[in-house]
């Protein structure tokens, strides 16, 4: 895509802060910041998706000249600190989690380890993208973890809140695992397969279906696919279909699929797939659109509906029944003298209290089943034994406990960014959505379903829970 300089995506108040910091002459001070989501009834786990655009934001921070002279218009800094930002570059650290990997709330999925002025700046940004991205991806994975394998097509660029949603999401949905899209600027830019047929329009731009059909069957009589509810799916739209399709086989052509985008699917597509077996077309797909989200996939399913592909447009690239995925940016550390001194906010919201100190965290996999068991957030220079059994404490109650025995571990975050510059390989979208399928497949079924699923274990280390506890108490004793 064309280059933008994003600089100054950025809430204003970012900019005031790092003012600030400035006039404080906290210019070298390094802080450390993490991202993370919390938990909610809708959302228990999320596919990391966003990573390779926030990189490529981050690395291309440059407050040029028109950023400069716009920054001046506001009346809000002095010139000493306009020619600072003319210099600025990012010069620090981030770790992140690899896109496509299976997230958690509570889990720092990236750290950013910089200056404090560059540390807030790319705050909002950071968001943006990553928020987004992620978003998407995790309602993409329950779609299609809920077509059970069949073919799951992203087509809702027409319903996406603006090109970037549009381009962005479609993305994010290939992480997921869509299989296409109809997104044809999306295509270029990622090298993912584009699907599509045609709309109403078309048939309703002919004398009659019949005449539609059999033009677009000529048009394209290698790949036909055709939307058959226009008039009435039944009666005319699937009869239509057929009598091309005849024509279409004795003249050595094969035809695709029939597409329905309205009505009672269950009952639609059995009525559909009978006719169609009936006339000996037994390998025609049948694909259904029509607001489809997870939830209505999964009904389908267990109604016995004939779907082998699945349309889905704007409840996948809108997030509809959650459209905001609400990960946050919080100061975890400052650093004085080489030593990270740990940060803590605190709420009377429990979940809202942060976790302090620079972390990482690690994934513990049964070695008989390969199956992800637990995850253990811990400080980043705290040092365990992996080779011996190791016990997981809840992050609150901590009378709960499991003791692992057989089992692998795997650190998840890596570095990302050294010293301003990238350090890690940023594989294309089709090798991540390869990857977050391998990471979905990673996880026993009950903490994916769409009901009541059950959570799983995020712990605190004992290093961990202990610094956390000592600055709350010292924060409520003072």
């Amino acid at each position: 895509m064309e280059k933008r300089n994003l600089t100054l995506l950025t809430d204003f108040y970012e900019l005031t802060m790092m003012y600030g910091y400035f006039k404080e002459g906290k210019t070298d001070e390094v802080a450390v910041f993490d991202v993370f989501f919390r938990q909610n009834e809708l959302i228990t786990y999320s596919l990391f998706a966003g990573l390779e655009q926030a990189v490529d934001y981050v690395l291309n921070l440059q407050f040029g000249e028109s950023e400069i002279e716009y920054l001046r218009s506001l009346n809000a800094f002095d010139e000493d600190f306009l020619n600072y930002l003319s210099n600025l570059k990012f010069s620090g650290d981030i770790y992140a989690v690899p896109e496509g990997t299976m997230v958690f709330p509570g889990e720092p999925i990236l750290t950013v380890k910089a200056p404090v002025i560059e540390a807030q700046l790319i705050e909002t940004a950071l968001l943006n993208i990553l928020n987004h991205q992620t978003l998407i991806a995790s309602k993409a994975a329950k779609i299609v973890r809920s077509a059970k394998g069949d073919t799951v097509m992203e087509f809702g660029l027409r319903r996406a809140q603006g090109p970037d949603a549009g381009i962005y999401g479609t993305r994010a949905s290939i992480i997921g695992g869509c299989n296409s899209t109809s997104n044809v600027l999306a295509g270029q830019n990622f090298g993912v397969k584009v699907a599509g047929t045609h709309a109403h329009s078309w048939v309703m731009n002919f004398p009659t279906e019949y005449d539609a059909f059999k033009a677009y069957a000529k048009v394209y009589p290698d790949s036909v696919t055709l939307l058959v509810d226009t008039y009435d799916t039944l009666k005319s739209g699937v009869p239509n279909a057929i009598k091309v399709f005849d024509e279409m086989v004795k003249e050595g052509k094969k035809p695709v699929g029939i597409r329905i985008d309205s009505g009672d699917l269950a009952y639609l597509t059995k009525r559909a797939r009978k006719m169609l077996d009936d006339a000996g077309y037994d390998y025609v797909k049948i694909c259904a659109s029509g607001d489809l989200d997870e939830r209505l996939v999964q009904s389908l399913k267990q109604q016995g509906a004939k779907i082998d592909v699945w349309g889905i447009g704007t409840k996948l690239i809108t997030s509809a029944d959650m459209p905001s995925l609400g990960g946050v940016y919080k100061l975890a550390g400052i650093v004085e003298n080489g030593k990270v001194i740990p940060k803590i906010k605190v709420s009377n919201n429990t979940v809202k209290i942060t976790n302090p100190g620079f972390k990482t965290f690690y994934r513990i996999y049964d070695k008989a089943t390969g199956k992800a068991q637990a995850d253990l957030i811990a400080l980043k220079d705290e040092k365990f034994d992996f080779t011996s059994p190791i016990t997981l404490y809840h992050p609150i109650e901590r009378w709960k406990s499991m003791t692992f025995d057989n089992y692998e571990v795997r650190e998840l975050p890596i570095c990302i960014i050294k010293d301003g510059r990238l350090v890690a390989n940023l594989p294309p979208v089709n090798e991540i959505a390869d990857y977050a399928k391998g990471e979905m497949d990673s996880f026993w079924d009950e903490y994916k379903r769409l009901d009541q699923p059950e959570i799983y274990k995020v712990d605190l280390s004992d290093g961990l829970y202990e610094l956390k506890t000592t600055m709350l108490d010292k924060i409520r004793k003072s």
